[in-house]
């Protein structure tokens, strides 16, 4: 594990240029919306909303800022850097560069936890919690599936893994099928389109904790984790528990990205992308990469909610300009990496 106090100047350098572009970006969002807002309203009431007194754009400036675009924005960070970062610790993992949170299932698990709440008129709060476990179990049963083959390859596990995918894919048509078309098909189809239309304070308290709590244990181990990436052979040969830090990837990435899909819904691309974007910006480094990934993952996303809000009189499902931004891209820096030899 690699210690806080060998880290590089020049990686608290990047950590502090990261963080100040993430707070100038956050507070450029909170600005746009329907109802727009000026530099010195949002600052007051942001100031104003610590402080318990009303900012000088009014109580409708402090409301706004303060209890919808303020979770909108940290609920953007939170998803993005979780996605982000489990896309990087999944490609070390398996080898693979074209590995994605959703790998394991995750995805399709939550939305089936999600769609079946749905329909059955449950609240948001049981909404989210239903896909948050529902996303837990695909991968927990792809994890005994793969156990009680007796290998634990890691192509086993991948299988398995597509197998829940596809499995729960399949329950959610089978309930879109059979769910009342003048509500619960509407709300069941949005839900998984993705957005963060909806998002509020405990919205950021669900995310908080497994984001967080995760992505600091995968930022510590991410030298280990990379090490994976040579094989497993060689990582025990350079003294890394292979079983052990397979278990803290899997842990991890699966909590941070339930967490992640069970508050925004089904949005591809970020756990994918990002990952590579952040290679070819701060290079290999395992503890810069990470911080890099996490902070790119935050920041796309981020704007990609701007644009989803702000582009057309209906808000964008996030999920869907995401792919429409990512894929394209994708194929960008697929291409001029072939070119440079790097893939």
């Amino acid at each position: 594990m690699r210690s806080l106090r060998a880290f590089p100047d020049s990686g608290w350098l990047l950590a502090a240029s990261v963080l100040v572009t993430i707070a100038l970006l956050a507070f450029g969002s909170l600005m746009l919306g329907r109802y727009p807002l000026t530099p010195r309203m949002v600052f007051d009431a942001l100031t104003g909303g610590l402080r318990g007194v009303q900012g000088k754009g009014g109580d409708t400036a402090l409301t706004i800022v303060l209890m919808v675009r303020l979770p909108r924005v940290a609920a953007a960070l939170l998803v993005g850097g979780a996605l982000s970062t489990a896309g990087l610790a999944y490609q070390n993992l398996f080898r693979n560069p074209m590995a994605s949170p959703s790998l394991l299932g995750v995805s399709a698990g939550a939305g089936f936890g999600a769609s079946l709440a749905i329909m059955t008129g449950q609240s948001p709060l049981v909404v989210e919690a239903a896909a948050f476990a529902f996303g837990l179990a695909s991968v927990g049963v792809a994890i005994l599936v793969n156990r009680a083959d007796g290998t634990r390859s890691i192509v086993t596990l991948v299988l398995c893994g597509m197998v829940m995918s596809a499995l729960f894919e399949a329950f959610i048509s089978l309930l879109k099928y059979v769910a009342d078309p003048t509500e619960a098909l509407a709300s069941i189809t949005f839900w998984l389109m993705g957005g963060l239309g909806k998002a509020n304070g405990l919205d950021v308290a669900f995310l908080a904790a497994p984001v967080l709590i995760g992505g600091a244990i995968l930022l510590m181990s991410s030298w280990r984790i990379s090490v994976l990436a040579l094989g497993e052979m060689e990582a025990a040969a350079l003294g890394v528990d292979v079983a052990a830090t397979r278990a803290i990837v899997i842990i991890c990435a699966t909590a941070m990205s339930a967490a992640a899909v069970s508050v925004a819904g089904i949005v591809g691309w970020v756990g994918l992308l990002i990952p590579h974007m952040a290679r070819l910006a701060f290079g290999l480094d395992p503890f810069r990469l990470t911080i890099a990934t996490a902070a790119l993952g935050g920041a796309f996303l981020l704007c990609m909610d701007d644009v989803a809000r702000s582009i057309a009189p209906v808000e964008v499902p996030l999920g869907v300009l995401t792919a429409i931004v990512g894929a394209p891209f994708f194929l960008v820096l697929l291409l001029n990496s072939r070119k440079r030899g790097w893939a």
